[in-house]
């Protein structure tokens, strides 16, 4: 405490009630391309309702498909809620040809890239044309707008955005054509600023009139469809460099909070190029996995001699680039129902995967393996592409790729649980990693508590009164055998104290997934005593 310079009473506070936090190991993320939504910014999803409001519905046409991005993302939220979704786009952006004389400098445009902006259709009036105006527009409005005011009306023309053709979609009522408007509230009621705020379709950007306003919008009404929207690149010819910058928006964990990092499609050279990309951006976080899946051509469409060659080759060509207990590989495609286009295709099961780890957070925790009969049930399918036989497996397992597979009356489960570490090693299975990850997360974050305290013996005393509460807890959990926190004198040292320094060891035996199992069946005569056999043995 303080000094006092006279007599009296300090009162002071010393709060010793920090503990270690909860963190977050479910999130997942993707960057891919999609239909619709905003672009190069990671958007929090929560289901595929919600996926689809904001991405839009999957495409798959002769010219264009986004589906197996789309089901990714869509098969990972079947089994967890929180995805971050960045979408890459080099599509163009609809807008109408023009708004009666004064279309060059009011401009309307759809709110993001796509030919899906094509659906859009502008209805507007002011209060001196509201007697001419459209009737669907006067339908959905309660009246003429006020003076030097607007309505304006989206119409959904083709049913593309609400599965209703010519639908209104939304009505900004009132709307003032003068800047710097306001309601009598204070909110913001300017036609540009209210539309460009809460519009979910629409955007307007304006420009060129004297004062930057919209007054000489005064005694006019229009109906304008939208067009010229384009899609760009689909999800097998966008360019690698642009899927890299996409991902680059989950490089820094302080920035963005993931853990579960999926593919989609594999592109790339060799088809590796984006799965060492994402693997080695999860090992530079050091607090996320990269879920990974070969390339559809490796899978669809071919023998299973083929396929096993072909998955061998992809998981050989990307270990000679990367090898990462940060990485997963699974072994290949799944066939499903697709009921936006009605039919059925295949789509890569890294999401899926994924999926799987977070419904075992939820479930159970984290350092549980998400493989087997129990939890590495696959949903939403039909039929595997690839179902690898024992000895298939096999090969496959030394290559840490993990097989999903079919059995009779067994349904379909993940049958693997290793890391793409191939070197032995506890972090070659996927729930020591993930074990590992959150408790290097949570220890981590706790400990920032410690800095810029006195290295002595009470803070060391209360960092292992912190920490060892919580590897108990774990323990009690099954996520470890056994633990022992060493911060004393013997590791922070007259050096390590006069160099700033505080060094916390913590030793951990990690509990192992059972990946064999031998059962011994021994037959004994009928005058043989067990414990007799048993001794021997």
């Amino acid at each position: 405490m303080a000094f006092q310079q006279s007599p009296g009473i300090n009162v002071t506070e010393i709060d010793l009630t920090t503990v270690v936090p909860a963190v977050s190991t479910t999130t997942g993320a993707i960057a891919g391309v999609f239909a619709w939504g905003a672009t190069n910014e990671p958007i929090l999803v929560s289901s595929e309702v919600d996926l689809v409001k904001r991405f839009g519905k999957p495409v798959s046409t002769a010219t264009w498909k986004n589906t197996e991005t789309f089901f990714t993302a869509a098969d990972f939220l079947a089994y967890g809620n929180s995805l971050y979704v960045v979408r890459v786009s080099t599509g163009n952006i609809a807008d109408p040809a023009s708004i009666g004389s004064t279309g060059a400098l009011v401009g309307f445009k759809a709110k993001y890239p796509g030919s899906l902006g094509n659906s859009l259709q502008i209805m507007a009036t002011d209060n001196q044309a509201y007697a001419s105006a459209n009737s669907t527009l006067k339908a959905a409005v309660s009246g003429a707008p006020s003076a030097n005011s607007a309505h304006v009306v989206v119409i959904d023309t083709t049913g593309s955005f609400s599965g209703i053709v010519n639908s209104v979609i939304e009505v900004f009522e009132d709307v003032s054509l003068l800047p710097q408007a306001k309601k009598e509230d204070g909110t913001n009621n300017y036609i540009a600023d209210v539309i460009n705020a809460y519009s979910n379709y629409i955007k307007l950007e304006i420009g060129g009139a004297p004062g930057a306003d919209t007054t000489y919008l005064l005694n006019t009404q229009f109906v304008e469809q939208f067009a010229d929207g384009t899609d760009g690149d689909n999800e097998d010819t966008i360019a690698i460099n642009a899927l890299e910058t996409g991902y680059d928006y989950f490089k820094n964990p302080e920035n963005i909070d993931v853990s579960l990092i999926m593919q989609g499609v594999a592109r790339g050279i060799n088809d590796i190029e984006l799965a060492s990309y994402i693997i080695n951006m999860a090992q530079t976080r050091t607090d996320a996995l990269a879920f990974i899946s070969p390339a559809r051509a490796d899978v669809v469409g071919v023998n299973e001699s083929t396929a096993l060659s072909s998955v061998s080759g992809f998981a050989t060509a990307l270990s000679g680039v990367v090898t990462s207990s940060y990485g997963v590989v699974d072994s290949g495609y799944k066939y499903r129902y697709d009921r936006y286009n009605d039919k059925y295709l295949y789509t890569p099961l890294n999401g899926d995967i994924a999926g799987l780890c977070a419904r075992t957070d939820d479930t159970r925790d984290p350092w549980f393996s998400p493989a087997g009969y129990n939890r590495g049930g696959i949903k939403n399918i039909i039929k595997l592409a690839y179902n690898p036989g024992k000895a298939d497996r096999d090969a496959l397992y030394k290559l840490a790729v993990n097989s999903v597979i079919t059995q009779s009356g067994q349904g379909t489960v993940l049958f693997g649980d290793k890391t793409f570490l191939l070197k032995p090693s506890a972090f070659d299975r996927i729930n020591v990693r993930r074990l590992f990850i959150v408790l290097e997360k949570a220890i981590s974050r706790a400990s920032k508590s410690t800095l810029f305290e006195f290295n002595d013996e009470f803070t060391r005393a209360q960092f292992r009164n912190l920490i060892e509460p919580f590897l108990r807890d774990v323990e009690g959990r099954r996520g470890i055998y056994n633990y022992r926190v060493i911060c004393d004198e013997s590791n922070n040292t007259p050096e390590v104290i006069d160099r700033n320094e505080f060094v916390g060891d913590i030793y951990i035996k990690p509990a192992r997934a059972i990946n064999f199992i031998q059962l011994n069946f021994v037959a004994v005569r009928t005058g043989i005593e067990f414990e007799e056999i048993i001794g021997l043995r």
